[in-house]
């Protein structure tokens, strides 16, 4: 399976150090916002992340850009950087496009899929399945959408793998405005069961469960029930520990 989200650009002579604060300073903010430990609406001061960070407010700043460049954070002048905070409309339409791209690569994987893609895709399935028998909501709703990422990651295709991981972390930010407790992990069938048809190289039948899939997580959200929260972000990112991109 190629590791393309892991990729990254040449740092110039000098600056690997700098480069590797500013995406770890990134990767602990993107985190927070997918494993939904600050809501949608939450406003992130740049002076608060690097007293929280320890770093420069140039290093968070550029992390916050990045971040409101992927959509997952807005930026106003004179009013800083807030969670984005998907409106109805918005949370549909990512739905749709889950819904047009995870589908019509389902063929693609198929032909692309070897025998150690399969392997991989199933350890990520039995970390879901502990984390789902271990009651943690967010590291099951994070491991559930590396796993949609890691299943395109098989096609090799880096632009297709980059759209859906912004795609799959504004589902996140969306479940976590709209979610019903628990009501995820009720409906959300075992991705074991895709892995079977993909293993089987049904690409119909493996076409057709996806679709069927992300219909029903998008079921579960209640449009009329948006709820948020403003944590304390200083204690908040002693405790989040960066996990790597896929």
């Amino acid at each position: 399976m190629s590791d393309l989200g892991s990729a990254t650009l040449d740092a110039p002579p000098g600056e690997g150090a700098k480069q590797s604060r500013d995406a770890a300073i990134y990767q602990r903010i993107y985190t927070a916002i997918v494993e939904r430990h600050v809501a949608p609406g939450t406003k992130l001061p740049e002076d608060t992340l690097a007293e929280a960070f320890d770093v420069s407010r140039t290093l968070v700043r550029k992390a916050l850009a990045r971040l409101a460049h992927e959509g997952l954070l807005t930026i106003a002048p004179n009013r800083g950087a807030r969670v984005a905070r998907p409106t109805v409309s918005e949370a549909r339409e990512v739905f749709t496009a889950r819904q047009l791209l995870e589908c019509a690569a389902m063929p693609v994987v198929v032909e692309a899929l070897r025998a150690r893609d399969l392997q991989s895709l199933r350890r990520r399935v039995a970390r879901e399945r502990e984390a789902e028998r271990s009651q943690d909501a967010r590291l099951s709703i994070r491991l559930s959408g590396d796993f949609h990422v890691a299943l395109v990651a098989v096609t090799g295709n880096r632009p297709l793998v980059q759209f859906l991981r912004q795609l799959v972390a504004h589902s996140s930010l969306i479940v976590a405005v709209y979610g019903r407790s628990g009501g995820q992990a009720r409906s959300c069938r075992d991705h074991g069961e895709l892995l079977e048809l993909l293993a089987a190289r049904d690409a119909e039948a493996s076409r057709d469960w996806m679709a069927e899939h992300l219909r029903a997580v998008e079921e579960t959200l209640g449009f009329d029930e948006a709820v948020s929260h403003s944590p304390d972000l200083k204690q908040l990112f002693a405790a989040i520990e960066p996990r790597g991109a896929l």
